[in-house]
């Protein structure tokens, strides 16, 4: 071989070199900081060995009810009676739930995701973590993508992703447009914590008289949603949430703080009921004392705005450690 032949090689060679040097330090950076290449949601995970397992080293019952919303035709008392009023159940509020589901065309999941013999899942929280982690074409891949509450996707893409299948919100986070956010398909799932929630919707639904007491925050006067993408959340998920999974009272007694599961919890246990694979991304919230950290990928929420919340964050970040140690779930980037 002469010189100048020997010469063209190296330099065709050169670019493979470069590609398999940055290939061992990037695999070199994510290990050093407890990181993993982001996985790819396979259907071969679905007959993997921690699928088809780790069920068995979870301490609490996952039924895999998938049937996730409340119908017309088959809740109503004999088959959902309930010994719980809102979050845990309808106990009181069937008349106004009566109203919500006549005026909704469908109560169930589409047809294509449906008929999946393995559906992987992957919840978005809205967590702060989830920024210039560039994991929104990984995100695209998934059969179900889940999001919560008024958590935005446009301008935001590269990290959170594009895709929405179904995305969890009470009258507090709703977006007075849904449309800027989803997908024309989007599945609009409404979580009722309250009474004065099922009546928001109903008020929306037949262009009724708005009543704006009840609220924590003033909810849309007009939300401009499609009937036929809304669903209501069965309560029995919530009432698991907290009872089963976070062992919060269900009745708290006298004097005692209520304390209600986060949304983006409650999403991830919908997410092991009805999807063989869950992964989730954007958890998390700073530690306490550090009261100026922005606890969101958007806006300008600090820990501060935390501070007078129904919401226990460190109890749910224990349990959300035992879901990932025992392997029902796996987070797409390191975390704390």
């Amino acid at each position: 071989m002469s010189f100048k032949t020997a010469k063209t090689w190296c330099i065709r060679l050169i670019p493979v070199v470069l590609f398999f040097v940055s290939y061992y330090f990037s695999q070199l950076f994510l290990q050093s900081y407890g990181g993993t290449p982001i996985p790819v949601p396979s259907k071969n995970l679905c007959g993997s060995w921690l699928v088809s397992k780790r069920w068995e080293s979870l301490n609490f019952n996952i039924t895999k009810k998938t049937r996730l919303f409340l119908t017309l035709g088959d809740f109503f008392w004999q088959q959902h009676r309930s010994d719980f009023p809102l979050p845990y159940g309808i106990k009181g509020s069937e008349l106004f739930l009566l109203k919500v589901l006549a005026i909704t065309s469908s109560y169930d999941m589409p047809a294509g995701i449906e008929s999946l013999d393995c559906r992987t899942c992957v919840v978005i929280g809205n967590g702060f973590s989830i920024k210039n982690s560039s994991l929104g074409s990984a995100i695209n891949k998934y059969d179900v993508v889940i999001r919560l509450n008024d958590a935005p996707v446009r301008g935001y893409e590269d990290d959170v992703g594009s895709k929405t299948t179904m995305r969890l919100f009470y009258p507090e986070s709703a977006s007075s447009n849904p449309s800027i956010h989803n997908d024309p398909d989007t599945i609009m799932v409404l979580v009722p914590f309250k009474q004065n929630d099922l009546r928001w919707l109903k008020e929306i639904l037949y262009n009724e008289k708005r009543v704006r007491k009840g609220f924590w925050k003033p909810p849309p006067q007009i939300w401009l949603g499609s009937a036929s993408q809304i669903r209501i959340l069965d309560p029995y998920f919530l009432q698991h949430t907290a009872g089963t999974l976070l062992h919060i009272p269900l009745q708290p007694k006298k004097n005692q703080k209520s304390v209600h599961p986060t949304t983006g919890i409650l999403g991830i246990f919908v997410a092991l009921n009805y999807c063989e694979v869950v992964h989730i991304a954007g958890f998390g919230y700073p530690e306490f004392r550090n009261q100026k950290q922005p606890i969101h990928y958007y806006g300008r929420d600090t820990m501060k705005s935390m501070k007078n919340s129904n919401h226990d964050v460190s109890h749910e970040a224990q349990y959300l450690k035992k879901l990932e140690d025992s392997g029902a779930i796996l987070y797409l980037h390191p975390h704390s």
